[in-house]
């Protein structure tokens, strides 16, 4: 799915989801250009790809830069995702939180605390990845469909056995 540039007004406290190669990274916008987002320490804005570098690492920086600056060259759009589901908190409390993260080193984890678990913690308190929910899901469905079809190799072939 290619995300585009907003169409409308960036609200302080949108998620911003911006498209990298083979992944999302998460921003939160906290106004007048700015995003708050999780980067490795060694993450430099608009990078793109140089963003997986962060699964290498256990730590990860919170950072205030222009969101031009972060998206660089990739496209993004504004991703409330989970308003049906959950209620937003105040943008003036998303904003403040995330303001008063910035230049702390929290731990990271790709599954556990990446870039979309912090965005979404700030927004709705509820700290969740869709990218790991549905990478988990996709190796699951892999490995039932893997299992199946080594299931019926194994009958053919004990039929085949006893047929001879």
């Amino acid at each position: 799915m290619a995300l585009a540039r907003p169409r409308r007004t960036l609200r302080p406290g949108d998620l911003i989801e911006i498209s990298r190669f083979g992944y999302e990274h998460w921003a939160i916008y906290v106004g007048h250009g700015f995003v708050v987002h999780l980067a490795p320490p060694s993450e430099i804005a608009g990078a793109g790809a140089a963003s997986v570098l962060s699964a290498l690492t256990n730590k990860a920086i919170v950072k205030k830069e222009l969101l031009s600056a972060v998206a660089g060259r990739d496209n993004y759009r504004v991703n409330n995702k989970h308003d049906d589901r959950y209620r937003p908190l105040p943008s003036n409390k998303i904003v403040k939180q995330a303001e008063e993260l910035v230049g702390q080193e929290l731990p990271y984890s790709l599954t556990s605390d990446n870039c979309e678990h912090f965005v979404n913690q700030l927004r709705y308190g509820v700290s969740r990845s869709d990218q790991v929910t549905d990478a988990v899901t996709t190796v699951s469905v892999a490995a039932g469909v893997l299992a199946a079809a080594g299931l019926v190799g194994l009958l053919l072939a004990r039929s085949k056995r006893e047929r001879q």
